[in-house]
């Protein structure tokens, strides 16, 4: 059977819809927080998204250890090797856990000053809702990196549902919480901390138990608990996860670097580039989703050495992109106004908002699809290291420096970083694509015969 007989349009369809709805549920989490915590006040939104940032940054590592093991999973399972493919797992499980140790242990004892180093001098309100939301977040990184782990796995066989599931078990753990803890108890930015703590630590688990009595034989974890380290297979892991954690953390800092230029101009400022940001992130929604898929689909090709297999559906993945973000993007134009004013924001604030949106609306369907989508399609042939050089330079040159030069040296405030941002996408989506249509990146193998 071929790949293309593999992933039919029914296949296809039945991997990216959970894929879509589980990206959607995934960010409704901090919607959550950053909704249900607002009743506490403005301070608390911005101390919640300030965290946000640098959160993301840590757990950078979970995903890129996730995008190096469902590659490897990805191309066994191509290859039709599914000893290898499961031995593989597990040793994505192992990894996970000792990396996510490390970092939580790591940021436990100096959160307060990465909090200071970062941000600098901002109002002591949001500090203080910032370091509580933070060390009792740090707790959940395990969880959050099995969770990943996990999730990933089940997608290499293209079981998107499973979880998709799981990400709605979350939502509603968290909403629960959030209500029980916030408007029950009255515990503010620390009782939505714990509400995400519990669902990732549910989530975790709940995971677990079904990669040993639900997954295939490919991705079967059984005998998890006697410990068999393959160094060469958690190389091949890392050298797809170290060069994506490299990538995106240098992505992270970046943005977090242009993040202050908002502590400049005021909490409106951090505040609705926090909501602006919530709403841009659900707007690319299909191309999240379409960049999972890229990593199963690309990488069985990959590993089947089916090449003109790859091109066909990396194309069809990014046709389908196109038309999804055309979609959100003229939906949130029509429904600016409603959903910015959910938050309780000041007038200024929420018209600041909507002007981010509405450049990220404009630009996102046009430049988002080939900057983000694409490259996943290279590191699942194992072309990593080209997409890292090229996102951080293009993160660092463009995005970085333009940011300040427009909003402090041009004289466009804060909106000097939304226009550096879709500059940046333009460039690298432009690299991308040329890499793509090359033929370099069929000479870089993850896997050995």
């Amino acid at each position: 059977m071929t790949m293309r007989n593999s992933w039919n349009n029914h296949a296809l369809f039945y991997l990216l819809w959970p894929l879509m709805v589980e990206q959607i549920l995934t960010i409704t989490v901090g919607i959550l927080d950053t909704v249900m915590v607002s009743v506490v006040g403005q301070h608390a939104v911005s101390g919640v998204s300030l965290v946000d940032s640098i959160t993301i940054l840590l757990i950078i590592a979970f995903g890129a250890l996730s995008t190096g093991g469902s590659v490897v999973v990805s191309q066994y399972i191509g290859r039709r090797d599914f000893k290898k493919s499961s031995l593989a797992s597990k040793q994505l499980i192992y990894t996970s856990v000792v990396v996510a140790a490390i970092i939580t242990a790591l940021s436990l004892l100096c959160y307060r000053p990465m909090l200071q180093i970062i941000y600098g001098k901002i109002e002591a309100d949001v500090m203080g809702a910032a370091e509580t939301y933070f060390w009792i977040t740090l707790l959940s990184y395990p969880f959050l990196a099995v969770n990943n782990a996990a999730a990933s796995l089940f997608r290499s066989v293209g079981n998107s549902a499973i979880p998709m599931k799981i990400s709605i078990l979350v939502n509603l753990i968290n909403f629960a919480g959030n209500a029980i803890l916030i408007y029950g108890f009255h515990m503010g930015v620390t009782g939505a901390a714990i509400a995400t703590l519990t669902s990732r630590a549910v989530a975790a688990i709940v995971l677990l138990l079904l990669l040993r009595s639900r997954a295939p034989e490919s991705i079967s974890i059984s005998g998890l608990s006697k410990i068999r380290l393959e160094f060469p297979m958690i190389r091949s892991i890392l050298n797809i996860g170290i060069p994506s954690a490299l990538e995106n953390s240098m992505f992270q800092i970046g943005k977090i670097m242009v993040s202050r230029i908002f502590t400049f101009f005021g909490t409106g400022a951090i505040a609705a580039n926090a909501i602006a940001g919530i709403f841009s992130t659900f707007m690319v929604m299909p191309g999240q989703a379409a960049s999972l898929a890229m990593l199963t689909i690309v990488g069985q090709c990959v590993g089947a050495r089916a090449y003109e297999d790859a091109r066909y559906f990396a194309a069809k993945l990014i046709k389908l992109t196109y038309a999804g973000h055309l979609i959100l993007c003229t939906l949130c134009i029509i429904f600016m106004d409603p959903l910015t004013g959910m938050f309780g924001l000041t007038a200024e604030a929420q018209d600041l908002a909507k002007k981010y949106l509405l450049v990220h609306t404009i630009f996102t369907p046009i430049t988002w699809p080939l900057s983000f989508v694409l490259p996943n399609a290279l590191r699942a042939a194992g072309d990593v290291r080209y997409s890292m050089i090229v996102a951080i330079i293009s993160m660092w040159t463009i995005r970085v420096s333009v940011s300040y030069l427009l909003s402090y040296t041009l004289g466009f405030g804060s909106m000097g970083v939304w226009y550096a941002m879709v500059v940046d996408w333009a460039v690298r989506g432009t690299f991308y694509l040329i890499r793509w249509k090359g033929n370099k990146w069929q000479n870089k193998a993850v896997i050995k015969s």
